[in-house]
C-alpha cells in the first residue's frame, strides 16, 4: 500500500504542479493585478468564501462518505449512483435558494449579487466534480483521478489566458467575465467525469428517487458532512468578516486574499495527498491492516514540505509578495509570513483528519473541528478590529494548531498508537535546523532568490540525514510489490 501510495503521489502531485500553479500564479494572481485590491477583495475573494460556507448544504458529506464506501465495496457503485445523484440535485438547489437568499438579506449590490449567483452555482459544479471524482478513486483509479483532479484549472487556463492575454477577448476582460469561464471550466469536467463513470454502469443509469434510501443515505453522511461544514466555517470565514467588519473591508478582503493564494497554492498538496490516502486508509482499516507505516509516511512527507514552506515565506515573506503583487508593502509580506505557519499544521490535519475520516471516527473529529470554529470567530472579532487582516492570519494560525494538536490527541486515543519518540526528535531537530538555516541564508550578500533556493536545498538534506525523508526505505517501498 505504500508503494501504491507513492506512485501515485508523484504522478498525482506532478501533474498537478504542471497545472495548478501557472493558473494561481499566472492567471489568478494576474486578475488581482489588474483590477486591484479593493474590487478583487470585495467583488471576488469575499464572496467566493461567502458561497464556501454553506456547502455543508451542497455536499452533506457525500463525498467522503461515498469515497470510503466504495473504496471498501466496489460493487456498490451502480446502486449509489443513480441514487445519491438525484440527492446531489435536490440539495445543490436547495444550497442555492438559501445561500443566495442570505446574501440578498445581508444587503450585497446589484453587482455583487449578480457575481454571487455564478460563484453559488460554481460550488454547485465543484462539489459534483468532487462526488464524481470520489467514485473513480473509490474504484483505485488513481491516475485517472489526478487527471480529473487538474481538468479544471487546465480548462481555466484556457478560457481565462483568452480573457486576460488575447485580443479581442481582452478588451472585454472583468471580474464577472473571469467567474463565467470558470463556470464553462467546471460544467465540462462534470460532463467529461460522468462519460467516464458511465461504462462502470454498464450505460445503465436510471435516475431513481427512494425517500427510504435518501434518507438513510443523508443519516448516514450528516457526519461527514458536519465536518465539512465546520472545516469551511474556520478556513473561509476570515475573508466574509474582513469585507464586513472594517471600513475598508474590500481592500483588506483583497490583501489578505493575496497572501492566503500562495497557502492555498502550497496546500494543493496535502489536499491531494488526502485525495489518496482516504480510499488507501479505508481499505487498510477494512482488510484489518495496520496503518501506521502509511500515517508516518504521510506525516514525514508533509511535514518537511510545509515546514520547509512556512520558514520560506517568513524570512522572505517582503521579496515574495512585492515579486507577485504590484502594489505589496512590508504589510503584505506581514501577513503572509504569519499566515503560512498554519500550513504546517494544515499538513497534519491532512493525514490525521482522513485517517480519523477514513476510521468513521467522526463524532470526536467534529467536537474538534467545533472547539476550533468557536475559537476561530471570536479570535477574528477581536483581532480583526485591532489589527486588520494581520489579525485574521493569526487567528487562522492559532485555529488550525488547536485543531490539528485536538486530531493527534484523538488518533492516539482511538487507534491505541505508542509516541514515536524517534520520529518527535527528528522532527524537533528538523525544527531547530531548518530555522538556523533560513535565517543564516538570508542574511548573505546574494539575490534573495539564489539564497532562498540554497536554503531550499539545505532543508531537503537535513530531512535526508534526519531521515524524515529514508532514501532507504523509499527505495524499499518502491521494490516491494502491493
Amino acid at each position: 500500500m505504500k508503494r501504491s501510495f507513492l506512485i501515485n503521489l508523484v504522478f498525482l502531485i506532478s501533474i498537478n504542479l504542471l497545472i495548478k500553479p501557472f493558473y494561481i500564479f499566472g492567471i489568478d494572481r494576474t486578475v488581482q493585478n489588474m483590477v486591484g485590491a479593493e474590487v478583487y477583495g470585495g467583488w471576488y475573494a469575499s464572496l467566493l468564501s461567502f458561497s464556501y460556507l454553506l456547502q455543508i448544504i451542497n455536499d452533506f458529506g457525500i463525498q467522503l462518505f461515498n469515497n470510503r464506501n466504495i473504496a471498501q465495496h466496489e460493487q456498490l457503485l451502480k446502486k449509489y449512483l443513480p441514487n445519491i445523484l438525484v440527492l446531489k440535485f435536490m440539495l445543490g438547489g436547495i444550497y442555492l435558494l438559501i445561500t443566495l437568499g442570505i446574501g440578498w438579506f445581508i444587503g450585497y449590490d446589484s453587482v455583487q449579487f449578480r457575481i454571487l449567483v455564478f460563484l453559488a452555482f460554481n460550488q454547485v459544479l465543484i462539489s459534483m466534480i468532487y462526488y464524481l471524482r470520489s467514485n473513480i478513486s473509490g474504484l483505485h483509479y488513481y491516475k485517472t483521478d489526478s487527471f480529473f483532479s487538474a481538468l479544471d484549472k487546465l480548462l481555466m487556463i484556457l478560457f481565462c489566458g483568452l480573457l486576460l492575454w488575447v485580443p479581442p477577448f481582452s478588451d472585454y476582460f472583468s471580474i464577472q467575465n473571469f467567474v463565467y469561464a470558470q463556470t464553462l471550466s467546471y460544467a465540462i469536467t462534470v460532463l467529461l467525469a460522468f462519460m467516464w463513470i458511465m461504462p462502470k454502469v454498464n450505460y445503465r443509469l436510471k435516475l431513481t428517487f427512494s425517500w427510504p434510501f435518501l434518507l438513510l443515505i443523508l443519516k448516514k453522511s450528516y457526519p461527514y458532512a458536519l465536518t465539512v461544514f465546520l472545516a469551511g466555517i474556520f478556513t473561509r470565514i476570515d475573508q466574509v468578516m474582513l469585507e464586513r467588519l472594517l471600513p475598508d473591508g474590500n481592500e483588506q478582503a483583497g490583501i489578505y486574499a493575496a497572501a492566503y493564494r500562495l497557502l492555498d497554492a502550497s496546500n494543493m498538496i496535502g489536499f491531494l495527498m488526502a485525495g489518496l490516502l482516504l480510499p488507501m486508509f479505508s481499505k487498510l482499516i477494512n482488510d484489518g491492516q495496520s496503518i501506521i507505516g502509511l500515517q508516518n509516511l504521510g506525516f514525514k512527507i508533509l511535514f518537511v514540505i510545509s515546514l520547509t514552506t512556512a520558514m520560506l515565506c517568513w524570512f522572505y515573506q517582503v521579496p515574495i509578495m512585492e515579486l507577485l503583487y504590484d502594489d505589496a508593502t512590508v504589510y503584505w509580506g506581514r501577513i503572509l509570513g504569519i499566515l503560512m505557519f498554519s500550513f504546517v499544521a494544515m499538513g497534519m490535519s491532512y493525514v490525521n483528519g482522513t485517517l480519523l475520516s477514513a476510521n468513521g471516527s467522526l463524532y470526536g473529529l467534529n467536537v474538534v473541528a467545533l472547539c476550533g470554529t468557536i475559537l476561530n470567530v471570536i479570535l477574528n472579532f477581536v483581532l480583526i478590529g485591532k489589527f486588520k487582516a494581520e489579525g485574521a492570519a493569526i487567528a487562522t494560525v492559532f485555529t488550525q494548531f488547536l485543531v490539528a494538536i485536538g486530531q493527534w490527541g484523538l488518533v492516539f486515543r482511538i487507534f491505541k498508537l505508542q509516541l514515536n519518540l524517534s520520529l518527535l526528535a527528528r522532527a524537533i531537530g528538523f525544527l531547530i535546523a531548518v530555522t538556523g538555516v533560513f535565517y543564516y541564508v538570508s542574511q548573505l550578500p546574494f539575490l534573495w532568490i539564489w539564497t532562498l533556493l540554497l536554503g531550499g536545498f539545505a532543508s531537503l538534506l537535513l530531512a535526508i540525514l534526519l531521515k524524515l525523508i529514508d532514501l532507504k526505505e523509499l527505495r524499499e517501498i518502491y521494490q516491494t510489490s502491493n
